[in-house]
């Protein structure tokens, strides 16, 4: 007889045990499937705004990450286009931190039940059977579930049964890192950020000791070689910091060679969000396979926080609500069923659609526009366009996914 799970999450990243945790708020078990032997940490640290820390506060976890994060006061824009003092943007009403990636995964993980999450586990196809999915493993493993959540990246195997296409390469790509000061860093609470000639880099404190950077850039042929070589990447964006103040460059020269990655930065395009499948019958994604985006808003993790909340609440409300006649017999409790989970799911994608849509659509036209080369644009955004984009980004994290309460 086939293993039937109530729920089954394919992916342990920030969307997978979000979604995870706030369903075991709410009484609903659910197994998670992650094809690494481990946490992935990969991106070191993200910029959390108050859109994601109401969705941490949601699941339970928020105060006990502030206290290990700095609270972002403001942030300072510094040109290296145009000789002009740098911009300071107050955060004055707004929580911003920069949170590491490794202490919010595995805060989320330890408050789940300990048999949740099973690693070295990858799904490599997906079937229909009857009102259920089977899902086969690398390891030759078979199951059936009742949902099916894709949270497996941008290379996600959930979404391309949906039928989304892979997601784009934007033409640019982004080195990550994080350096240690133990002792204390010195720098103070603030984010700086510098722009101009093709590139965009940057430093935020996450607490005494650790400081999380960032370069991106528009890559020649040439520097392919550099994405798996960190010396080489290093090296590279030493060579790239000339025009940015010493402060950046001595944080990136503290890093240590195995807290510094690249990747290509990719998106979904914003008409596959539109006509898109986000869910299809019992079935949905979440997270990166859902709007793979440009950091430029800093909006990546926050969105996947959201669509954790939103998802737990709108499967508890179909999973939880009293089914059909007991008397009709199991086939018609189970159609019920899968109705009532379809419909959630129909809810979920409806309430994220145009959130993704926003998101995915402005963090591309903020890169285009801050990342330009040309001398007209430069100048247009030094001068002008600078005034206005700290305000919309502000905006954009003023949203409120809710509570987990349906």
């Amino acid at each position: 007889m086939e293993i039937v799970e109530d729920v089954v999450i394919v992916g342990a990243g920030i969307a997978g045990l979000t979604t995870s945790l706030g369903l075991h708020r709410l009484g609903i078990r659910s197994l998670v499937f992650e094809s690494s032997d481990e946490l992935r940490i990969t991106g070191f640290a993200f910029t959390t705004w108050s859109n994601a820390w109401k969705a941490l506060d949601a699941v339970g976890i928020g105060e006990s990450l502030r206290h290990q994060h700095y609270l972002t006061p403001s942030i300072l824009v510094a040109s290296t286009f145009l000789d002009q003092p740098a911009s300071e943007i107050s955060y004055k009403g707004h929580e911003i931190r920069c949170l590491q990636r490794r202490l919010l995964l595995e805060t989320l993980a330890k408050e789940l039940p300990s048999d949740t999450i099973r690693f070295s586990s990858k799904v490599v196809s997906i079937e229909e059977s009857g009102f259920f999915k089977r899902l086969h493993l690398s390891d030759g493993t078979i199951l059936k579930t009742k949902v099916l959540i894709g949270c497996d990246g941008v290379n996600s195997v959930v979404a391309k049964w949906l039928g989304f296409d892979k997601p784009v390469f934007t033409g640019r790509s982004a080195i990550r890192g994080s350096a240690n000061f133990k002792g204390g860093h010195g720098f103070g609470l603030k984010f700086r950020q510098f722009l101009g000639k093709g590139l965009r880099s940057g430093f935020l404190p996450c607490n005494d000791e650790n400081v999380y950077w960032f370069l991106t850039w528009i890559p020649s042929t040439k520097d392919e070689e550099l994405e798996d070589d960190p010396v080489k990447l290093k090296q590279f964006v030493m060579s790239k910091l000339e025009d940015i103040p010493n402060e950046m460059k001595s944080v990136v020269g503290k890093t240590e060679l195995d807290a510094i990655a690249s990747s290509p930065l990719r998106y979904r395009r914003p008409w596959e969000l539109l006509w898109g499948n986000i869910s299809k019958g019992n079935v949905c994604v979440a997270g990166d396979a859902l709007h793979p985006m440009t950091p430029d808003l800093g909006q990546g993790g926050c969105a996947a926080l959201e669509d954790g909340v939103v998802l737990a609440r709108c499967i508890a409300e179909a999973l939880l609500k009293p089914g059909g006649e007991e008397n009709n017999g199991k086939i018609v409790d189970e159609e019920e069923e899968y109705k009532r989970i379809e419909m959630g799911l129909k809810n979920y994608a409806q309430e994220r659609r145009w959130r993704s849509i926003d998101l995915v659509s402005t963090a591309s036209m903020v890169g285009y526009i801050q990342q330009n080369s040309g001398k007209i644009m430069n100048f247009l955004r030094d001068k002008f366009l600078s005034r206005f984009l700290p305000g919309m980004l502000l905006r954009k994290a003023s949203f409120d996914c809710g509570t987990l309460r349906y």
